[in-house]
């Protein structure tokens, strides 16, 4: 593959290196397994299409049970082999920095990729994902050896341990939207407990994976630790999610597919699934918020920004109706700022949706917000059409009702829906009038208000006059359909490892 060194590059220099990619044949499809890069047995491809201007990028290996049964074999052995398991923490520690510095090496590779292959903005590639995934597996490299175990406060007569050990072969499934991050996600936990691991990429995004593996044994991880089988969610993810000698499943995507999860866990050997799912987060603004203009840019720039195909995108803005009027007026006022442009170039803001099935979802509620009554005030249709991408307007629905399909449908798309509320428990009652519960934000200026209400949001993360301003220190994931478990942060060990206590009777002299 080419090693880039122009991050700061014009979108004419990314152009030039997409068509190098291509015309020089390097975009290597194929499975990682076992250290080495394989065909699918059956010999069968999937085209993998760029949303950018809908150029093939290259052919995909179609992953199914035989591959997947081969990672995870594969993944046994080097588990049991010990040869990363039983490192020392420090010398899993000193591996996982490697990684974490070669994907900075390559930031510029890795991010091409990433924006090739689901369209999102390359200055986002690269700040954004590339940067965090980096940082990811870099923190729980450094974090590995500075976690202890634990001794109970047993009698004098016994010594009691309690220790984490890796749970062994942990099963990956990540969603296209952020494709490397969601992995790093996953990988940095699991791989610096001990585990091996077997990654299954969204078939419409699985080459920045692909990419990672590699750096991963040029870094010195062992082979068959790290195995990415890409193919279809309903053969390899599903072969993966069923399969025997898979001890624990990280899965992230939609509520439904983490529905099968759970049900593939039950029907095979009872396998944990951590599963962080979709979300429709309330943006809610009371009227004594001490900034609207500030409020207003906040939930464009966050419900906007990767083409709202974020799971926590901020959909539903919950407004005091005192205010709304001005919130929306300042909303529309900024859809300019990210009208939908070429992802390659470094200026764009809002780049394409993954695919035409993507496209077809999200104008399609559309069209429903307009059907069940919703005042289209910004944007709400396709845009570059003659790019050969799939572009949609930023898009504003303002008097939406919390029962319209808009409202409690996740979309995945720059669809925003406005909500009027008139007292702070009618906006609390419409922001937990919800299935999901992954996050919020609430703009108050009084501390007590934002205390009460915080509490009383059933969502896994609250934001206070702000959006997103989290990091890899804190957990991320929801309750009730937004899934379980928690990605990020220490807390993110309990799902890669096992509890085991030994009780030492002491005798006495």
């Amino acid at each position: 593959m080419h090693t880039f060194t122009h991050g700061d590059a014009p979108s004419r220099i990314w152009h030039d290196r997409a068509d190098a990619l291509l015309v020089d044949g390097r975009l290597d499809g194929r499975a990682l397994i076992d250290g080495q890069r394989v065909a699918a047995a059956s010999g069968e491809t999937l085209a993998c299409h760029s949303p950018v201007d809908g150029r093939l990028l290259t052919h995909v290996a179609r992953g199914a049970a035989a591959d997947v049964d081969a990672a995870v074999r594969s993944a046994r052995r080097a588990f049991d082999a010990g040869s990363w398991a039983r490192q020392a923490p420090a010398d899993r520690k000193r591996v996982l920095q490697r990684f974490a510095d070669l994907m900075l090496q390559n930031k510029d590779e890795l991010a091409l990729l990433e924006t090739l292959d689901m369209g999102k903005p390359i200055q986002y590639s690269l700040s954004v994902d590339v940067a965090l995934a980096a940082r990811c597996i870099n923190w729980y490299g450094e974090a590995i050896d500075k976690v202890y175990d634990e001794i109970a406060p047993t009698p004098h007569t016994a010594l009691a341990l309690i220790q984490r050990e890796p749970v062994g072969v942990v099963g990956a499934i990540v969603p296209w939207n952020y494709p490397m991050l969601m992995a790093a996600w996953k990988l940095g936990p699991a791989l610096a407990c001990g585990n091996s691991v077997v990654l299954k990429p969204s078939e419409k995004s699985p080459l920045s994976a692909l990419r990672l593996a590699e750096l991963a044994l040029q870094a010195g991880l062992p082979e068959g630790v790290f195995n990415v089988v890409p193919g279809l969610g309903h053969e390899a993810g599903e072969a993966l999610a069923l399969h025997m000698d898979v001890d624990a499943l990280g899965f992230t995507g939609s509520t439904r597919v983490g529905r099968k999860m759970l049900e593939y866990a039950g029907r095979s050997n009872l396998k944990r699934v951590f599963n962080e799912l979709g979300g429709k987060s309330a943006f809610v603004v009371f009227d004594d918020v001490d900034s609207i203009e500030r409020a207003a840019d906040t939930v464009a720039g966050a419900l906007f920004f990767n083409q709202g195909e974020s799971c926590n995108a901020p959909s539903r803005l919950l407004v005091h109706a005192s205010i709304a009027d001005e919130v929306v007026a300042r909303i529309v006022a900024q859809a300019p700022h990210y009208q939908p442009a070429d992802p390659l170039d470094p200026a764009t803001v809002m780049g394409a949706l993954v695919d035409e099935g993507q496209l077809r979802t999200v104008l399609g509620y559309i069209a429903a917000g307009h059907a069940e009554g919703a005042q289209c005030v910004s944007g709400g249709v396709q845009a570059r059409v003659d790019s050969g991408g799939y572009y949609v307007q930023p898009t504003v629905f303002d008097g939406v009702r919390n029962d319209m399909r808009i409202a409690q449908e996740e979309i995945f798309g720059p669809v925003l829906s406005v909500i009027r509320f008139k007292d702070e428990a009618e906006a609390v009652r419409l922001a937990n009038d919800s299935a999901y519960g992954l996050q919020a934000s609430v703009w108050t200026q009084h501390l007590d208000r934002a205390h009460r209400v915080a509490r009383a949001l059933k969502v896994g993360t609250v934001h206070v006059n702000q959006y997103d301003e989290d990091d890899i220190t804190v957990p991320f994931g929801g309750v009730k359909q937004s899934g379980n478990g928690r990605d990020k942060s220490l807390h993110a060990l309990d799902k890669y490892t096992d509890m085991k206590t030994t009780w030492i009777r002491i005798n006495g002299a």
